[in-house]
């Protein structure tokens, strides 16, 4: 499994991309029950903000660096340099290895309009993925034998992975609470689906690798994300630069007393 490094309230795990990659496959091929957050800055201030939802993260067998905010903490942080493993990036490769690995996979989640256009993208793009089964669940909550009725369908489905798109942090309590009832690695994609499908765009390349993908996701959203991202970012920002003063200050003691010894 891969090791983790400490940022700010939660533990990321670290490793090249590829490396995420095989573990996550690795996970699928066993069927362990596990499960797969993909860690943003705006999980992070979730997860500052809530301690019960800190433990949920920090319980994931994996957390992905999503975002370059998180992917260049490691090297403010502890001096290592870290690829950026993003939710749309890794779910269109694992649906390729899957496919070459012959591994099926499960959709739950999301909206039913794009679990109808995810089912169409995935017979004109991955014609041979073992697809064995999708489910948009309803927006409320759902009684205790509908929930069975769900658990037990996915459960039995045969599926080595199964992408749960509910949204952060609903889908990561999800998958905590699901994890020994499906014997499946779960992976929390979120808004990687919308992108998949063609339903939004991606940010060009050149914003991505400037930490610029959340002010494109925010032209295109600018009503539902304007107060989430004035707020998290700022907050994020904050956190980043007191903990980064408080590693300085750590190791300007530690040269110190090395000094002097």
């Amino acid at each position: 499994m891969l090791s983790k490094e400490k940022i700010l309230s939660l533990n990321i795990s670290k490793g090249s991309h590829s490396e995420f990659v095989d573990t996550i496959l690795d996970l699928g091929r066993k069927k362990k029950p596990s499960y797969v957050c993909i860690a943003n800055a705006h999980m992070l201030v979730e997860a500052h903000l809530s301690e019960s939802f800190q433990k949920i993260v920090n319980n994931a067998d994996i957390v992905t660096p999503d975002g370059m905010p998180l992917a260049k903490a490691f090297g403010m942080l502890h001096g290592i340099e870290q690829d950026r493993v993003d939710g749309m990036s890794l779910l269109p490769t694992l649906l390729e290895k899957a496919t070459e690995q012959n591994q099926s996979v499960y959709f739950y989640g999301s909206s039913s309009k794009i679990i109808e256009l995810t089912s169409n993208f995935i017979k004109e793009n991955y014609p041979n993925l073992n697809v064995v089964g999708m489910y948009s669940p309803p927006f409320r909550w759902l009684t205790e034998g509908e929930e069975e009725k769900i658990l037990g369908n996915i459960a039995n489905s045969g599926a080595n992975m199964v992408f749960v798109a509910l949204g952060c942090p609903k889908q990561e309590r999800w998958m905590s609470e699901m994890k020994h009832r499906i014997p499946a690695v779960m992976i929390g994609v979120g808004g990687a689906l919308p992108v998949l499908v063609g339903l939004q765009k991606r940010a060009p390349v050149w914003m991505q690798k400037n930490s610029l993908e959340w002010l494109y996701r925010l032209m295109q959203e600018p009503r539902r994300l304007f107060k989430r991202y004035l707020v998290t970012n700022s907050i994020f920002l904050y956190l980043l630069f007191k903990e980064k003063a408080k590693v300085d200050r750590a190791n300007k003691v530690k040269l110190s007393h090395g000094t002097e010894g």
